[in-house]
C-alpha cells in the first residue's frame, strides 16, 4: 500500500527512477505501521532521492498511510499507539499548511565538534530537485553530529547513507552520503551527538565526488532555500547558480573551498555584529547616534539581547535600513542595521 503510494509520487517527483524503498519499523503491530518511504533518484550526478516518514493505520481489515507533510498524518501519528509520546507531540502538529516565515532562526549549530574548521565544498544545492536546501561539508575529524537535539530516522532501506533528524520549532535537518552512521527510527539525540562519518554513500541513489556531507535544511516537512539561515553563527548565502554561494559570520565572508570555524548553536535571544566592513561598532548609551558612545564590540561577536526600542535610523549590509534598536544585557545599545538576529523585529520584546 505505501509502495503504490510511492508509485503515485514519483509520477511527479523529479527523483522518479530505481524501485522504491520501503522500511517497515519493527513496532509496527497488526492495527498500526510506521516506517520511511523513499523514491530512489538514478546513481548520476544532480539527481537526488526523496523520502518521507510514514503512518499507516488498519481499520476494519483496510489500511491507509500518510506521509510526513500531509494533514493525515498528523491525524494519524497523534494517535498512534506505537509511536512515543515525543513523536506524537512533534508529528501531530499539522504543517501541510504552514510555510517558512520571516524567521531565520533555527537553534542550529554546524554538524560537527566545536572548534574545529571544515571546508565549505558545495554553496546552496538542491536535494530531491526542489529548491536549493543543502549545502556539501568536509573535512576535520570527519565525524558528523547533530546539529541540534531531536528524533533521528534512518532513511534508505539499506540502513546506510541517509540520516533525517526531527527538531523543534518545525525544522529537520538531513545528512546524505553518511558511512558508519547510526541505526534509528525515533532515536531521541541529543545536539552533538554522533550520526554517522563523511562518506560517498549512494545508497539511495545520487553521486558523490570526494567523501562529505550533503546538509539539507527542512521546515514544516519541506525541502526550504536555505538562504538567509543562520546556522551555527554563519549565515548561509546563495549567489550564482546552484553549488555557488557563501558563508558570513558577521563582516567575513567564506566562499566556497573555505573553511568554517564551528562557533556552535547562536541563541534566540542573541544577534551577531556585522558593521558590514569589519571595523569596531560603537556601543551607546541610549537608542540612537546621539547618545554618548559606551564602548566598542568587535565585528562577528556575539551578543545578548534585553529587549529593543525605536531611535535614529541606520543602514547596514544589504542597504538593510531601520530605526530598531537592541538593549544588551550590560546596558548599551547597537542598532539592528548591525545586528544579524534572524528578524527584523525584536527577539526579545520590546522595551517597557
Amino acid at each position: 500500500m505505501v509502495r503504490q503510494l510511492l508509485i503515485s509520487r514519483s509520477k511527479t517527483t523529479t527523483a522518479a527512477a530505481p524501485d522504491p524503498q520501503v522500511t517497515v519499523a519493527k513496532r509496527t503491530n497488526r492495527t498500526w505501521g510506521f516506517g520511511t518511504a523513499v523514491l530512489p533518484a538514478r546513481e548520476s550526478a544532480g539527481a537526488y532521492p526523496e523520502g518521507w516518514l510514514f503512518v499507516a493505520r488498519r481499520t476494519k481489515g483496510v489500511w491507509t498511510a500518510a506521509f510526513e507533510g500531509e494533514s493525515a498524518f498528523a491525524n494519524m501519528a497523534s494517535k498512534a499507539s506505537i509511536l512515543s509520546g515525543e513523536e506524537r507531540r512533534v508529528f501531530g502538529v499539522d504543517r501541510s499548511r504552514t510555510e517558512a516565515g520571516l524567521d531565520r532562526r533555527t537553534g542550529l549549530r554546524l554538524p560537527w565538534a566545536l572548534g574545529q574548521t571544515w571546508r565549505l565544498t558545495g554553496g546552496p544545492h538542491p536535494m530531491s530537485g526542489g529548491p536549493l536546501s543543502s549545502i556539501d561539508l568536509s573535512g576535520g575529524d570527519g565525524r558528523v553530529l547533530a546539529a541540534r537535539g531531536g528524533l533521528a530516522y534512518t532513511m534508505c532501506s539499506s540502513g546506510t547513507g541517509w540520516m533525517r533528524v526531527i527538531h523543534d520549532r518545525g525544522y529537520a535537518t538531513d545528512y546524505y552520503h553518511l558511512s558508519g552512521n547510526i541505526k534509528a527510527s525515533g532515536k531521541q539525540v541529543q545536539e552533538g551527538d554522533f550520526l554517522g562519518n563523511i562518506g560517498n554513500d549512494v545508497t539511495c541513489g545520487g553521486s558523490s565526488t570526494g567523501a562529505h556531507v550533503h546538509f539539507s535544511l527542512r521546515y514544516n516537512n519541506k525541502y526550504v532555500p536555505i538562504d538567509r539561515y543562520g546556522v551555527g553563527k554563519w549565515t548561509i548565502r546563495q549567489e550564482g547558480a546552484a553549488y555557488g554561494g557563501y558563508a558570513l559570520h558577521g563582516s567575513t565572508r567564506v566562499n566556497v573551498g573555505g573553511g568554517l570555524y564551528n562557533y556552535g548553536k547562536l541563541g534566540f535571544r542573541q544577534g551577531i555584529v556585522d558593521t558590514n566592513g569589519g571595523t569596531k561598532l560603537n556601543r551607546r548609551k541610549g537608542p540612537g547616534t546621539g547618545y554618548a558612545v559606551a564602548g566598542t564590540t568587535a565585528d562577528g561577536a556575539t551578543v545578548d539581547i534585553a529587549c529593543s526600542a525605536n531611535g535614529t535610523a541606520q543602514t547596514g549590509r544589504y542597504g538593510y535600513t531601520t530605526k530598531m534598536w537592541n538593549k544588551l544585557t550590560d546596558g548599551s545599545w547597537i542598532s539592528d542595521a548591525f545586528l544579524w538576529t534572524g528578524r527584523s523585529d525584536p527577539v526579545n520584546g520590546w522595551c517597557p
